[in-house]
């Protein structure tokens, strides 16, 4: 891997972990056990190096918004489809960990922020015409679904920090598979009965996932520690 690719990804997972605003280019530099100015070489501060990884979640966010617009999904397709959307925000989850902060310290990225935002509202609202379309959901009023669609936006854009402070420690997959759970209860109460059972047989897997977890931690804080 060149430099400059490791050092980015480098930043990505100590933005990511430590937080963004905690994290300085010494730090990187320390991490990747390579000298300050080497890192000035390829980037010219910290504010460059955020500003390449928008340039790379904007593009992959991007791609896997517009699929639901370009090519109509199935409620199952649906259901797998926002796995990949919150996979996608997961990996670069630090843009989304202190969101206002980082808009208000690099204003450029506020209006492109913004438009993988509205990207976002058009994403599920294709999805739920879909559905709509294909009568997987009962159709109801526009502005009851412009209202759904807004929050399933809001939940969509906020899970990752909001479970991260409800579930401490929790694993990635199981705060996506969370994410995707609870978004996907909003369209519930519309489903037909043939979609609704589907809706059940996931909730239940996502159930025993959230059982297993518990179990675990559980097991994890009786264990006696190593001396």
């Amino acid at each position: 891997m060149k430099t400059r690719d490791r050092i980015l990804h480098t930043s990505l997972l100590l933005f990511n972990d430590e937080g963004e605003p905690n994290v300085t280019t010494v730090d990187i530099a320390n991490e990747m056990d390579i000298s300050p100015g080497n890192l000035y070489y390829h980037f010219r501060g910290k504010d460059s190096i955020i500003a390449e990884l928008f340039d790379q979640f904007e593009r992959s966010l991007g791609e896997v918004l517009e699929t639901p617009i370009d090519k109509p999904l199935q409620l199952e397709d649906n259901w797998f489809y926002l796995y990949v959307v919150f996979e996608e925000m997961y990996s670069y989850r630090f843009l989304y960990a202190n969101l206002h902060d980082l808009l208000e310290r690099y204003p450029r990225l506020k209006q492109r922020f913004r438009r993988l935002l509205l990207l976002k509202r058009e994403a599920i609202h294709a999805v739920w015409t879909t559905l709509s379309r294909e009568t997987v959901v009962t159709r109801a009023d526009p502005a009851e679904i412009d209202a759904l669609v807004d929050n399933m936006v809001q939940q969509l854009n906020y899970w990752i920090t909001y479970d991260q402070l409800m579930n401490p420690g929790q694993t990635p997959a199981l705060s996506i598979h969370r994410g995707v759970y609870q978004l996907m209860s909003m369209l519930a109460p519309y489903l037909g009965k043939q979609q609704r059972d589907f809706y059940l047989r996931v909730r239940e897997t996502y159930q025993r996932s959230i059982r297993s977890a518990a179990n675990q931690r559980r097991g994890s804080a009786g264990r006696p520690t190593k001396k």
